[in-house]
């Protein structure tokens, strides 16, 4: 989408976004190079052993074209929608491009989620089909009864009772498949985010949420593209910085991406990986690049050959920003969004956009600025909120059956994201903090409503508050504070028992690392925690 240029100035007054009448991220990503160069390398999938699979376009877009046909012969329509419980493997990729295909909404879920977390998001989604391994399986057994418009489950793993094997499926359908001619506009993904109060959100996107990423992508990688260029993420794919930060993005470019389905993010095995694959571009979110920090002089010991390295998620800081720039010898290109609208502010290191501690400037075809409370921008070195103006392409459509939430993000024709930034005399944006209680963990924005809905369930806790805790590595982790009901004794055995409840319900990233037990919570006289001097309590104390 971007012609590569030295002058970032001159690209954002020339840049303009391409309005298709038509457009199928399943088209962009998948039947176009098919058909352009069927044998180009699209997935290289690195298995436990170390050997590899190839998956060519042609390869890939036909297993795509079978699974599409297959989920129409058994009932799929347009609008359904498909939840994905997969590990970062290729049939991930060929399950959201078939349901693009259909017209269908692909519902990404991660593999680390636990029942309550998939039964809120199997059901809140309406999903009428489900595709996982095994080990979704054995999660779904527990909530299936709780799920009666849950009409469809395909394992990877095989057929079971009651469970299509993905293979037999793809075996006895059709390789070819006419991909419906969606507008942009049309729906094609929901990914789940956290708020600060209840449930987290459906994030409905368009089919337009790809041509939407591509220029913070582009320059995120150093305009990504160029001949040789191959790219891996250690992000899950069903969340939206593994698809849309990295695969979908560099299929459509038609770059080759490296998967590896990992349970956890090891450094060491990370540069092995790097230098075996001689990867040229990452992306790789802050706390993953400060654990990598952890391997003993990584440029002298391993052969890479990577040329160009994004990160988002989080705040990168400057101390990870200088170190990886002293230890390999280029920066690292920050980038920033969120779920609802992404990647619309960024560095780009080839275009001389970088600067230590700064997120970036705002990505051509993006209008993003502070602004007050009433909408007003800000002039230069002045706090506020960071805000994107709509249209924009990359912006969401809505909170999936939740008006009210949508319009509550909006000031105006202004998106807020709830994150305190200013804009400096030079453009770059720097990021401050959040604004409200969000709990920013590892890459991941995780909210406390799911947080203290979940612990309430246990049988000794009455009340319960979570905030973020500043953390060094994750940026914050998870506290508690909780009290507990009358002839509940704290101690060491009840919160680890505590920690085990919230991990096996939510997920392993959700819960808290740590607790402390209160005789009471700080509450307005509507009876409603009020958070904020819990947070600011721990940022005082950290």
């Amino acid at each position: 989408m971007l012609q590569p240029t030295g002058n970032y100035d001159a690209l954002r007054e020339t840049f303009r976004w391409p309005r298709p009448a038509t457009y199928n991220m399943a088209a962009a990503v998948s039947d176009e190079w098919a058909a352009r160069d069927p044998e180009r390398l699209a997935i290289r999938q690195v298995l436990e052993n170390g050997s590899c699979r190839d998956w060519s376009h042609l390869a890939l877009n036909r297993a795509a074209n079978r699974l599409a046909n297959a989920l129409e012969g058994l009932g799929l329509n347009r609008g359904d929608r498909v939840a994905l419980l997969l590990p970062q493997i290729p049939q991930t990729a060929i399950a959201h491009l078939a349901t693009y295909k259909t017209g269908a909404i692909a519902v990404p879920l991660a593999a680390l989620f636990g029942l309550e977390a998939l039964r809120y998001r199997l059901s809140d989604s309406g999903a009428r089909v489900l595709v996982t391994d095994t080990a979704g399986l054995a999660k779904l057994a527990e909530i299936r009864s709780d799920l009666p418009g849950l009409d469809l489950v395909i394992s990877v793993d095989g057929p079971e009772t009651g469970v299509f094997g993905f293979d037999d499926l793809l075996d006895k359908a059709s390789d070819t498949y006419r991909t419906l001619a969606t507008t942009p506009d049309d729906p094609a993904l929901m990914i789940y985010t956290s708020g600060t109060t209840g449930q987290p959100k459906g994030v409905l996107h368009g089919h337009r949420v790809l041509l939407g990423h591509m220029p913070g992508i582009e320059l995120s990688q150093n305009f990504l593209g160029r001949e040789g260029d191959l790219l891996w993420t250690p992000a899950d794919w069903a969340w939206a910085g593994g698809l849309l930060n990295a695969l979908f993005p560099a299929l459509s470019l038609g770059v080759p991406v490296v998967c590896h389905a990992s349970r956890k993010f090891d450094p060491e095995f990370a540069f092995h990986l790097l230098e075996r694959q001689k990867i040229r571009n990452a992306f790789i979110p802050p706390t993953a690049l400060k654990m990598l920090r952890a391997v003993e002089r990584p440029a002298e010991r391993f052969d890479l050959t990577w040329r160009s390295v994004g990160s988002a998620g989080e705040s990168l800081g400057r101390e990870t920003y200088d170190w990886f720039a002293a230890e390999f010898g280029f920066n690292v290109n920050e980038f920033y969004g969120q779920t609802e609208c992404n990647a619309v502010l960024g560095s780009a290191a080839a275009l001389g956009v970088s600067r230590s501690g700064a997120i970036g400037k705002a990505t051509p075809g993006h209008q993003v600025a502070i602004i007050d409370d009433e909408g007003n921008e800000l002039p230069a070195e002045t706090l506020g909120q960071i805000a994107i103006r709509r249209p924009d392409p990359v912006m969401f459509l809505e909170y999936w059956n939740k008006p009210e939430a949508t319009r509550e993000k909006f000031i105006g024709d202004w998106m807020i994201t709830g994150d305190q930034g200013l804009m400096d005399e030079d453009g770059y944006v720097h990021f401050v903090g959040r604004d409200d209680d969000i709990i920013t963990s590892a890459s991941y924005r995780i909210g406390p409503g799911e947080i203290e809905d979940c612990l309430l369930k246990h049988p000794s806790i009455a009340l319960a508050a979570a905030v973020g805790k500043p953390d060094p590595l994750r940026t914050e982790i998870v506290k508690a504070f909780i009290v507990l009901k009358p002839g509940a004794e704290k101690s060491a055995a009840l919160e680890n028992d505590i920690r085990t409840f919230v991990r096996e319900r939510l997920s392993a990233h959700e819960y808290p690392r740590e607790i402390e037990f209160v005789t009471s919570l700080p509450m307005t006289t509507t009876g409603k925690i009020i958070r904020r001097k819990l947070r600011d309590l721990e940022s005082v104390e950290g």
